[in-house]
């Protein structure tokens, strides 16, 4: 039987998250509608694949509140939260079920699952842990989630464990791997490749590429430090800087890769359209996130593009990476360590083909898109079914 969702994210913009939900989306269309609560890049993505998008734009007093605001900016939110939740039950009322895409979106969705008498379902896609949020911010994700979600989809065992460990409900909650499509890595050609390695002028250039928002997290800065003592090595800095601290963070990675004498070797391309072919045109792909990672998307993005991968040991990387077979891990923040790895995969070219076939056949067999979408379907059936409804 068909069911009817109605997926809701509150951001505008495309992050890995996003991404996913777009995947997700291409399965269900016909059947669903988006509900987002700012406008961006990713409406418009939506829209481009025959999405039934809405925006309910919400005030800044809702969408700025993050692990640094006050008690205080969250009492100021509740209004808003309350109206944006009343708008949602009311058209929830035409759905089986809601379908909640990030913690901000789960609370809305929670509140207007009651309203609307319909389930809901959080895609849960972070850790939650004191590392990223607040401990008011956990207690809240915790009770309502436990009270008010009839289920939660955990994108690793690293994101599982963290809800549990703040006190979620264990049955409430099942590890669904997030799925990636092969076939845009697979369409780009070796004649794409050097093409692009024209445009970017880095022919016989040894190159690393890092990709994804412009974070300290993130730890682009690692990467630089990493090649402070690899003279002959340029690097691919792909994505933006999305909010206020990442603005700050990027100006201050530029003065970085100046102070340490490397601007001539770092590339900063913004956001691309062309991540596929970028990561095969590079030699390493490298994530270097300092804090637990929930997934890990770029990281199975490289595997796809057949290119060996160099992660940070930490969360859902370690489910990802098999280290010295289908790629390598280094501790998180260890500038040292990304250095001898990125040194190691350079200098012996057996190995790291090895790495790369490994990590491709593992991407395509444990994080394909087909697994993602039949295990989801199974879950929205089973949340429908045990709600009584048809």
């Amino acid at each position: 039987m068909s069911r009817r969702l109605l997926f809701v994210d509150h951001v505008g913009e495309l992050g890995g998250a996003e991404l996913s939900l777009l995947d997700i989306v291409d399965h269900f269309n016909g059947q669903c509608r988006v509900v987002l609560f700012q406008d961006g890049p990713f409406k418009d993505r939506l829209i481009e694949r025959g999405a039934d998008v809405l925006v309910m734009e919400a005030q800044d007093a809702f969408l700025e509140v993050s692990r640094e605001s006050s008690a205080w900016s969250d009492v100021l939110a509740m209004p808003e939260l309350a109206k944006l939740a009343w708008r949602l039950a009311r058209r929830a009322k035409h759905f089986d079920v809601i379908y909640a895409n990030s913690q901000k979106a789960m609370l809305i969705s929670a509140m207007a699952g009651m309203m609307a008498r319909r389930p809901v379902i959080w895609h849960l896609r972070d850790i939650l842990s004191d590392e990223h949020f607040s401990a008011n911010h956990l207690r809240i994700a915790r009770v309502v989630a436990n009270k008010f979600v009839s289920f939660v989809i955990a994108n690793s065992e690293a994101t599982r464990n963290a809800f549990v460990s703040c006190g979620g409900r264990p049955d409430l909650v099942r590890v669904v791997y997030n799925g990636i499509d092969a076939a845009p890595f697979d369409a780009i050609s070796n004649l794409d490749v050097q093409s692009l390695c024209d445009e970017l002028g880095l022919n016989n250039t040894k190159l690393v590429g890092i990709f994804g928002r412009l974070s300290r997290w993130k730890g682009q800065h690692v990467l630089l430090q990493a090649m402070s003592s690899l003279p002959d090595l340029h690097a691919l800095i792909v994505g933006g800087a999305l909010f206020k601290d990442d603005h700050i963070y990027d100006d201050k990675l530029r003065s970085l890769a100046r102070e340490m004498g490397v601007e001539s070797r770092v590339h900063f391309l913004g956001f691309r359209h062309d991540v596929p072919a970028l990561m095969k045109l590079v030699d390493i792909v490298v994530h270097a996130s300092i804090s637990s990672e929930p997934f890990g998307r770029v990281i199975v993005e490289g595997m796809l593009a057949g290119t060996p991968v160099i992660a940070s040991a930490a969360g859902g990387a370690m489910e990802i990476v098999d280290s010295g077979r289908n790629g390598l891990l280094v501790p998180p923040g260890d500038s040292a360590s990304l250095q001898k790895a990125i040194q190691l995969i350079l200098s012996s070219r057996t190995q790291a083909e090895n790495m790369a076939q490994e990590g491709g056949r593992d991407a395509r067999v444990l994080f394909n898109r087909e697994n993602m979408v039949t295990s989801i379907r199974e879950i929205v059936e089973s949340v429908c079914s045990n709600t009584g409804r048809l």
